[in-house]
């Protein structure tokens, strides 16, 4: 199933119907937009545990696009609060 960008709002993740991935998101940055898929189906986030907070944002940290809302990483980070 296709995902129609023009009834989504930018810059709000939302649960994947389909695919691969757990969240969708339409990125819009200087009159562009992305939709971008993020979270693996498989796994919980865990962020309300504070060791599994820290252990993922600093592994995450030096991941390429952590401050490109393009980036899956950016809306990851987002979601964990880092």
């Amino acid at each position: 199933m296709a995902i129609d960008k023009s009834k989504m709002k930018c810059n709000s993740p939302r649960r994947a119907k389909s695919g691969n991935k757990k969240f969708v998101v339409k990125a819009c940055k200087g009159g562009k937009e992305k939709i971008v898929r993020f979270g693996s189906k498989s796994m919980s986030i865990k962020k309300d545990q504070p060791k599994r907070k820290k252990s993922y944002c600093a592994r995450s940290g030096g991941i390429k696009g952590k401050n490109d809302k393009f980036s899956a990483n950016y809306w990851s980070r987002k979601k964990w609060s880092c």
